[in-house]
């Protein structure tokens, strides 16, 4: 198995694991994704309940060995996913900055920010739909 692939391998356990945590945690615990969600989402619990069903789903995807299209298709699903949470994390970055005592703060939520892309890139490159930045041999 050539390096790539064993990165690639790693990460696809890492990022696996994290949104499996974040899918149980959604449904576990749900009060603190439904007070970040913006008031435009309807029926919040119930969007939160499936985005965590979402997480786990796409994680097992991930995980799967003998059929790479579905971890293709799990990578592109994590990272839809991504997009459209995106907006919870803004509204929380607006509503944590805007309380009296600035929230958890620009450390937190500027970093934040910035890996949401990273997280939509990373699940399309740990399912395996792109191989960029990396050249092919």
């Amino acid at each position: 198995m050539r390096h790539r692939e064993l990165i690639r391998g790693a990460f696809r356990i890492l990022l696996a694991a994290l949104y499996a945590y974040a899918g149980y945690a959604h449904i576990a615990q749900p009060e603190p994704f439904l007070a970040i969600t913006p008031d435009w989402v309807p029926a919040a619990e119930s969007v939160i309940y499936w985005t965590g069903i979402a997480e786990i789903v796409g994680a097992i995807g991930l995980l799967q060995p003998f059929w790479p299209q579905l971890r293709k298709a799990a990578g592109i699903g994590l990272a839809i996913y991504a997009v459209c949470v995106w907006p919870a994390n803004m509204n929380h970055f607006a509503m944590d900055m805007a309380s009296a005592d600035g929230g958890l703060g620009l450390g937190y939520h500027v970093p934040r920010m910035i890996a949401q892309p990273i997280l939509i890139w990373l699940a399309l490159w740990a399912g395996g739909v792109t191989e960029w930045p990396f050249r092919r041999r």
